[in-house]
């Protein structure tokens, strides 16, 4: 009895392998697209088989050409969403604080916030030119609003009587905004960042695709203009792996920094 009960144990702590059941679909539509070229016959100018695709990636990234695009590219929009976090934290709490100037403002920021980064792309380039500078003010303007919204709404939802002990602690502004909001609404901050992340890639590639002259976006518009189908798809493969492993990171440090409740409450 007590052999069998180590037995069960034993296969109970092995680690078994679980294939994710997110990745059933893609595999399924990459194998009959391999198998559409390879067995279908299927010839096409602007596709490409993936293993012709995972070829042109492996020799993008053993040469470094797709490497030094993707460190243009995460070096222009990271510089703009750390500008964003500055002016939409800051935004956000202020305008959260005090509502008369929230009401004030209300206007203006919603005539700003649905204009496209894309249609400022023009008035961009006459004011910082080609290069990072226009890159990070594009991703910067697009993140503003995501970060200044979400940031807003936080403070504005911290706990009423959180709010009271500060008063009954007689704490000045500064402090009440350091030790009382900004610590309750730092779980849902960390959310406004973390779906900001993701659209500072989504403005660089498209800030690259459509004007600026280097990063992941150029390169493949380069690959696509010059009739390479392979390394075109493996640019736009990569920047949907590197999307995925950023959000990965910022979800893995979200549920390590703060407690499930407060991830939850974020979520919402």
């Amino acid at each position: 009895m007590s052999q069998l009960t180590v037995t069960i144990e034993d296969e109970a702590a092995a680690p078994r392998f679980t294939f994710p059941r997110g990745l059933v679909i893609p595999v399924i539509l990459v194998a009959a697209w391999e198998l559409a070229f390879r067995v279908g016959g299927f010839q096409s100018d602007s596709l490409a088989a993936p293993g012709g695709v995972a070829v042109a990636l492996v020799r993008g990234l053993a040469s470094g050409e797709i490497l030094q695009a993707t460190g243009q590219t995460l070096s222009a929009a990271m510089l703009g969403l750390a500008i964003a976090g500055v002016i939409g934290l800051v935004m956000g709490v202020f305008r959260g604080l005090f509502w008369r100037l929230d009401c004030v403002l209300d206007v203006t920021t919603e005539a700003l916030r649905p204009i496209p980064s894309s249609a400022l792309i023009p008035v961009m380039i006459l004011i910082f030119g080609f290069g990072y500078r226009l890159e990070s003010a594009c991703v910067a303007f697009s993140c503003t609003w995501t970060i200044f919204i979400l940031t807003r709404t936080a403070v504005m939802g911290v706990e009423p009587r959180l709010m009271e002990v500060a008063k009954v602690l007689q704490l000045g502004l500064i402090d009440r905004t350091f030790k009382i909001i900004l610590p309750a609404a730092l779980p849902r901050i960390f959310v406004a960042f973390r779906l900001a992340a993701g659209l500072a890639l989504v403005v660089a590639v498209t800030c690259e695709v459509t004007a600026n002259p280097l990063g992941m976006g150029f390169e493949m518009m380069s690959a696509s203009q010059s009739l390479r189908p392979q390394l075109t798809l493996a640019y736009l493969v990569w920047i949907g792996f590197i999307g995925w492993s950023l959000n990965a990171i910022l979800v893995n440090a979200q549920h390590r920094f703060f407690s499930p409740a407060a991830s939850i409450g974020a979520a919402k």
